[in-house]
């Protein structure tokens, strides 16, 4: 069976766009500042975007707010004329992943859940906004399933009926640039993914 080039989808898509002259609106869902550097560097010429944070297994509470104040940095840093969306992320929200995580490892499942969870409410606020499109960072990172996160996306985008932008921003060296944006920058870069199980598989490989 042969994989889906998402990149190649969203490079297709953002074409259509420019012949058409369209600029749409999108959300585009962070998990953290450096992940947001190069996809900000590339989408910024052709849509108007919004960042926003919604990340509510991030843990401990430290650790959300100083990816918060980064992603703050990276925007100011990056020259990003949008809105920067910080809402209350609230770790119940996690609570039902949570249960399925602690019995599961990283890429398992849970992770599948996770990711739904944070493209489910990125969805629902690019409805009740009125945006044309919503997408996330999440696939330039090389652990994280771009498979999963764009069928997730092509779901809710039936479901909500708000554009899912497809892409795989670790496709054209995306993470390597991300990497030496962040060192641009001078930005925190986070040492596991965000999760109160995450952090502890770290601290157990660092051992």
């Amino acid at each position: 069976m042969n994989k889906i080039n998402y990149n190649k989808i969203m490079e297709e898509t953002i074409e259509k766009l420019n012949k058409e002259g369209k600029r749409p609106r999108l959300l585009l869902q962070v998990c953290c500042g450096p992940c947001s550097t190069q996809v900000i560097a590339r989408l910024r010429e052709y849509f108007d975007m919004d960042l926003y944070f919604y990340n509510p297994m991030i843990y401990p509470r430290s650790e959300l707010d100083k990816r918060a104040e980064n992603l703050k940095l990276v925007a100011e840093k990056s020259d990003f004329h949008g809105k920067v969306i910080i809402p209350i992320n609230d770790i119940k929200d996690f609570e039902e992943v949570a249960k399925k995580r602690k019995d599961d490892k990283e890429f398992g499942e849970a992770c599948y859940d996770c990711y739904k969870l944070r493209l489910t409410q990125t969805a629902r606020l690019a409805k009740k906004e009125a945006y044309d499109y919503f997408t996330t960072t999440l696939s330039i990172s090389p652990y994280k399933n771009a498979q999963w996160l764009n069928e997730i996306g092509e779901e809710l985008e039936k479901e909500y009926g708000v554009k899912y932008l497809y892409a795989d921003f670790k496709k054209k060296d995306g993470y390597k640039k991300s990497i030496e944006y962040s060192k641009e920058y001078g930005i925190y870069r986070q040492e596991y993914c965000g999760c109160i199980f995450s952090k502890k598989e770290m601290e157990e490989n660092n051992c």
